[in-house]
């Protein structure tokens, strides 16, 4: 059963602890980083076979197999990854920044310039489940950031072959380069190069525990969107609430990990009850019952609080990778929220609906992180480069201030470069 914590009776470490998994895996990920820059494509391959029971012959997608896979997609599900990308495509493109130039000094030019990044590197998870989703949500934005070269990796299926799904959404969103490859050795690949995989600038993506640590060792090779942990949910919700909704929202997140934390905040205890019965109900009907099963056993809570104000200082605190608002005049409260890597208003609005299909991106800050993070972005996928001019007589007006700042720091070679040029006939 999910525990019921009643907020103030307890210790508050009690209501923000979590179970972390404590498996060790630095120095296996390290290992496999150092095979794939030895030995590249050949360490791949072996990799593959020895994760993904698959032999693999050549490590790129071919644009055949592409076509065979959308091709063997339903048309129903086509339509609703087309829909799904537009709806992202709309959002994203509000995102895109202006460079700037500045002239409002005689003589003086100053501006900044928004350049994309030559390549992005996206990693799409597969293994228990595959997320065309994620193909999307990662790829749109690079695209309209500007990205010349967007390079997916993913692992293959035990038949050697890419989930046709994730092709399909490869296929919509433009991505440029698909790879049979995943875990850790597929973000050494990114990272590093090699005969098969180009280098890229940027990395992004969810994945296991063994990605996450890769991505973490390979940073400064490479940039990086973020280290994600296991997804989380949590839902401020009043006793008007339907507790069926509730239970649902909270196992959406349930089922994707064993570690994935799934918490509600309530000023009712007659509904924190209701809600622990309703997931009790639903547990056995899931897909992925034992997963949801565990997940609400090791980081499933209720918290119990005395009204609504509360539950939002707790929700800050906490600082959710996913919060739900179900409550009256959701918007009145939206302010007050901190820190959240998405937000969802009102009842009508399960989390699912940001997983798919309204548009706002669904790769976002897990383990407390929206404390000082964002969800990923087009600005994930741009660097900004500034740049200065003056003339001469606008030097001549300001240089002696600089020599007077630079001497102050005891750089005198800054100071002469300053006013060396005024002493010039």
């Amino acid at each position: 059963m999910i525990k019921i914590l009643k907020y103030g009776e307890i210790d508050n470490q009690e209501i923000f602890e979590r179970a972390v998994d404590t498996d060790n895996v630095e120095e296996i990920v390290s290992a496999i980083i150092s095979d794939v820059k030895e030995n590249g494509d050949k360490a791949l391959i072996k990799y593959a076979e020895k994760f993904d029971k698959a032999k693999i012959d050549n490590l790129i997608v071919s644009k055949e197999e592409i076509e065979e896979a959308v091709k063997s997609v339903d048309e129903e599900f086509i339509r609703i990854l087309k829909r799904a990308a537009e709806n992202i495509r709309m959002f994203h493109q509000k995102q895109v920044r202006n460079s700037f130039i500045m002239n409002e000094q005689n003589g003086v030019v100053t501006g900044q310039k928004i350049i994309p990044v030559d390549r992005a590197g996206l990693y799409v998870p597969g293994g228990t489940a595959a997320y065309p989703s994620t193909v999307l949500m990662d790829s749109i934005p690079a695209k309209i950031a500007g990205v010349r070269e967007v390079v997916m990796v993913t692992p293959p299926m035990s038949d050697g072959k890419i989930n046709p799904v994730i092709l399909a959404a490869a296929y919509i969103a433009g991505v440029d380069t698909i790879i049979k490859t995943g875990g850790a050795q597929a973000i050494a690949a990114l990272a590093y190069g090699t005969e098969s995989v180009p280098k890229v600038d940027k990395i992004v993506g969810p994945g296991n525990k063994f990605v996450a640590e890769a991505k973490k060792q390979v940073f400064g090779q490479v940039s990086i969107d973020m280290i994600a942990g296991p997804s989380e949910i949590l839902i401020v919700a009043d006793g008007k609430t339907n507790p069926k909704y509730a239970a649902a929202d909270l196992l959406s997140q349930a089922e994707h990990d064993r570690m994935a934390s799934a918490v509600l905040v309530t000023d009712c205890y007659d509904f924190a009850l209701k809600v622990s019965e309703e997931i009790e109900n639903q547990i056995p009907e899931l897909l992925r019952c034992d997963i949801a099963r565990a997940s609400i056993d090791n980081n499933g809570k209720i918290i119990v609080c005395e009204n609504l104000d509360t539950a939002i200082d707790i929700s800050n605190e906490i600082a959710p990778e996913h919060l739900e608002l179900c409550v009256d005049n959701p918007f009145d409260y939206l302010d007050k929220i901190r820190h959240a890597g998405s937000i969802f208003m009102g009842r009508n609005c399960p989390e699912a609906l940001g997983d798919y299909m309204a548009g706002p991106n669904h790769t976002l800050p897990t383990s407390g992180t929206a404390r000082f993070s964002s969800p990923l972005s087009v600005d994930d996928f741009v660097k900004k480069t500034q740049y200065t001019y003056y003339t001469k007589d606008a030097l001549k007006d300001i240089a002696y201030d600089v020599e007077y700042f630079a001497t102050k720091e005891g750089l005198t070679a800054h100071a002469k470069s300053a006013v060396i040029r005024l002493e010039e006939k």
